[in-house]
């Protein structure tokens, strides 16, 4: 059964360098989510989860798990590229930075993807300068973690 996408409220804020865009997404994972940043315009994208939710006796049906979908005009461009996505208790945030003078507003497309922290340590954006090759840096180290890990459990495993 296909559902029509159901419109994502947001709340929109103006902080000093960035604009913060928060949006609930209420039972989806982190892969489920879809962002896209062009210019002046974000788009969200949430699939829907669970489709044996239609398929149940159900008594009373005020919402489902998706999809999920808003297009936002922000009162200016932003760079696509910096932007830093978190999603956490089923909230979707966006710290996108705001394009400085008359260069031209970078775009992005992207999919989250679930990160294991390890004890102590933050992922994500802290407040500091925003360097535009942390993400690559970081999907690397979780590659690299996630490869020893699997390593690892090969070799303590008994045969």
């Amino acid at each position: 059964m296909s559902t029509q996408a159901q419109k994502i409220p947001v709340r929109v804020y103006d902080a000093k360098k960035q604009i913060i865009l928060a949006a609930p997404l209420p039972g989806l994972e982190p892969e489920n989510i879809s962002v896209t940043l062009t210019g002046n315009k974000v788009s969200i994208q949430g699939e829907e989860r669970g489709p044996g939710q239609h398929r149940r006796d159900v008594i009373m049906d005020e919402w489902t798990i998706g999809p999920y979908y808003r297009e936002v005009t922000l009162p200016q461009p932003v760079n696509g590229n910096l932007t830093n996505a978190t999603y956490g208790n089923g909230v979707l945030v966006l710290s996108m930075p705001k394009q400085s003078g008359i260069a031209v507003a970078s775009g992005a497309s992207f999919r989250l993807h679930p990160v294991d922290a390890m004890h102590g340590e933050r992922i994500g954006h802290t407040g500091t300068d925003i360097h535009p090759q942390a993400e690559v840096k970081h999907d690397k180290k979780h590659q690299e973690e996630s490869a020893a890990k699997r390593r690892s459990r090969r070799g303590d495993s008994p045969r």
